[in-house]
């Protein structure tokens, strides 16, 4: 499938069409792209977010229409990099219903996000809510500035 036709154009997207139109040659290659790197890359280009810094917070949008919160899964890695991840599965066909057209994305998502140093990673929330997931990361107080601490001059 070209995705050039559903109007999502760019670098990037041009880049991840390249490596799946050649994913047969890709495999024989050593130095080609594996296909888990690529379904990884599609599943982050295809995931959009929004983020607002508060003055105690930062808040991660993502739109999750029709997941459960079993579906999605938020980490935190390496102490800093926040991961929201999950599938959303294709409906089985039941009462003899066929698909006459699919449009809605179904498969892998994934977004990392380096989190900034004020970030407290031990104090974030996630809530779903009408198909919407907002990740809340707290930030940590600012540093209490250094006190001048005076030091005794000895003779001698």
């Amino acid at each position: 499938m070209d995705i050039r036709l559903m109007g999502l154009d760019g670098p990037l997207i041009s880049t991840l069409q390249h490596m799946l139109d050649g994913s047969e040659e890709a495999e024989k290659s050593s130095n080609a792209p594996t296909r888990t790197y690529v379904r990884d890359a599609k599943a982050m280009a295809s995931t959009p977010v929004d983020i607002k810094e508060y003055p105690n917070s930062y808040a991660f949008i993502i739109d999750m229409p029709g997941l459960k919160s079993g579906d999605i899964k938020v980490q935190v890695e390496d102490d800093n990099v926040l991961l929201i991840s999950g599938e959303r599965k294709r409906e089985e066909e039941k009462d003899g219903a066929k698909y006459v057209m699919m449009e809605r994305r179904v498969g892998k998502f994934m977004r990392k996000f380096v989190l900034p140093e004020n970030a407290n990673t031990d104090a974030i929330s996630a809530i779903c809510q009408d198909g919407v997931l907002t990740v809340t990361v707290q930030k940590l107080p600012p540093p209490e500035p250094k006190k001048p601490r005076t030091i005794e001059v000895k003779i001698g």
